[in-house]
């Protein structure tokens, strides 16, 4: 990213605002900030944070505009700021906004005021969201679809030397899935695990990649609608010995098919993979997958698979002892209702 760029060469701007809901992003921004900015040293002197449901803009401007004790620059970073956006604060906390749009107009030189908010959006009707984002380094934490995701990956090796397959590439975003920070997470073991010699194959991927609980659960299914249903059950007790519970993997095999029955309703109405997308917001990833899956499944089907994620939810949950036995059933039914 530029701003990464200009923060590892110093060029510091006097306003920060970071905000979105791809948290890696924002929490690698604000690091990036942290440790060019301060020495360790100068951490203990010299950095404040506030968090704006809980403290008054005005106490953090007071900070902002007091000299350094110790060092060239101050650093201030604000969690929260909940006064851009359109939502109301949980907490009685009143914010002098008047006394904010004065200093981001003449902000103190020697300090860095940053606003960090997982907000998916600011309310742009606001005069001291336009104010800010006219005078301010904006960073949005966007979630990335598939092919940025690829990018992503492969920037990720070439900043590390490494070469990496396309293959390789593929099947990690494909296991791991979205999440940044997992994907960040995984390369830091592979890298390591490559070194020296720096090459990682589809082999590599197949043998250390840590899938996740949500592709788990698209495995399984996938591995019911081949009528594997021997593998679809090794999956469902590995889940077990991982400690996952009954209720939690019913819950997202049920979130998986109403997505599923959802997607085939609009693909029907000649909805594409994007415009699905934003009507159900979902990642663009996520859709991609379910409309693979929804050409296996008729409409009556996945209404009684539907039909029975309800009974088996209530059997969880009034059954006591019984959860495993349950949902169990629940597959070998699930099995049933694919069968030709």
């Amino acid at each position: 990213m530029k701003i990464w760029d200009q923060l590892e060469k110093k060029q510091f701007a006097s306003l920060y605002l970071l905000y979105g809901t791809e948290s890696y992003v924002i929490n690698e921004t604000k690091q990036k900030i942290v440790t060019n900015v301060l020495t360790d040293e100068e951490m203990d002197f010299n950095l404040s944070v506030y968090d704006m449901e809980e403290t008054p803009i005005e106490q953090a401007l007071e900070d902002a505009e007091t000299f350094p004790f110790f060092g060239e620059k101050k650093l201030v970073i604000l969690h929260n700021p909940i006064f851009l956006t359109s939502e109301k604060s949980k907490e009685k906390v009143e914010h002098n906004l008047k006394k904010l749009e004065t200093y981001i107009l003449e902000p103190a030189p020697y300090t860095i005021l940053v606003f960090a908010g997982d907000y998916e959006k600011l309310d742009e009707r606001k005069k001291i969201t336009k104010l800010l984002k006219k005078h301010a380094e904006v960073v949005e934490g966007k979630k990335l679809n598939e092919k940025e995701l690829v990018v992503w990956v492969q920037q990720q090796a070439a900043d590390r030397q490494v070469k990496m397959d396309q293959s390789a590439v593929d099947l990690l975003v494909n296991l791991v899935g979205p999440d940044l920070t997992r994907l960040h997470s995984e390369l830091e073991k592979i890298f390591l695990y490559v070194e020296p010699e720096k090459e990682v194959h589809i082999e590599t991927i197949e043998k250390l990649a840590s899938r996740s609980l949500e592709q788990n659960i698209f495995d399984l299914i996938d591995k019911v609608v081949q009528r594997k249903m021997d593998q679809a059950f090794r999956i469902y007790y590995d889940l077990r010995k991982q400690n996952e519970e009954p209720i939690k993997i019913l819950a997202l095999i049920a979130s998986q098919f109403r997505l599923i029955y959802q997607v085939k309703e609009l693909v029907k109405r000649g909805y594409g993979q994007t415009q699905i997308a934003s009507t159900l917001k979902v990642h663009p990833f996520r859709i991609k997958l379910a409309v693979g899956q929804a050409r296996s499944f008729s409409e009556a089907e996945l209404a009684e698979i539907i039909k029975l994620l309800s009974q088996t939810d209530l059997k969880l949950k009034t059954g006591g002892a019984g959860r495993e036995v349950a949902l169990e059933l629940f597959l070998l039914q699930l099995g049933n209702v694919n069968e030709d």
